[in-house]
């Protein structure tokens, strides 16, 4: 007891440090972990995608998510990735550039015991090149006002490992144009406060 009351001082003090981590929360709203909340590590461009926009985009995907490989390039909090596996993703990919959200994302993973996911510290584009695995449904959310999302659009769609009928989900700031190929059709497109998010589907052919 002696031991456990010192750690819990310690992590007291560590949390009311200046230099402590700012941490928000955020709560899966459905599936296996529905109701669990979990943390995410405040930094400059992440935001956790709101409760009432991961509903619909799940509402969406009902009929596609079960059994779905994914992937989560911007993983940010995981949010998405994690409530694709809630709701019975087969496996998630994430990845995540800042090192502070990547190491409490793997964190969160551990915590929900999720043994089908797998978190790579790296750069999207880069992971965009190398990448040779297929997908079932790639999410995009990636930050806003750096015009990340049409390069991303771009260099996903030479991607040789993009296959027809993969499903790609992109939330953006709203009011942004952006430029998809041809062989991707706009199954949804939905508006919420300041962002805008939409479903595409690709085709076979350019």
């Amino acid at each position: 007891m002696a031991n456990r009351n010192k750690i819990v001082e310690q992590s007291k003090k560590k949390s009311s440090s200046p230099h402590a981590k700012k941490t928000g929360q955020f709560r899966v709203i459905g599936g296996n972990w529905k109701g669990r909340k979990l943390r995410f590590i405040e930094v400059e461009g992440l935001r956790p995608s709101l409760d009432r926009i991961r509903e619909t985009l799940f509402n969406w995907l009902q009929n596609d998510i079960h059994g779905a490989t994914c992937l989560d390039l911007f993983a940010g909090s995981g949010a998405i990735g994690i409530e694709a596996l809630s709701r019975g993703a087969t496996n998630v990919q994430f990845v995540e550039l800042n090192r502070k959200a990547f190491h409490q994302l793997e964190e969160n993973l551990g915590l929900v015991n999720a043994d089908n996911a797998h978190v790579l510290h790296g750069d999207a584009f880069d992971f965009i090149q190398s990448n040779q695995q297929t997908f079932d449904i790639i999410f995009l959310d990636p930050p806003f006002h750096k015009g990340i999302a049409q390069k991303v659009i771009e260099q996903l769609a030479q991607a040789e490992w993009l296959k027809p009928q993969t499903l790609i989900y992109i939330e953006v700031e709203q009011g942004l144009e952006l430029n998809v190929p041809n062989n991707w059709t706009e199954l949804k497109d939905k508006k919420a406060g300041q962002l805008q998010y939409k479903l595409f589907e690709v085709s076979p052919g350019n």
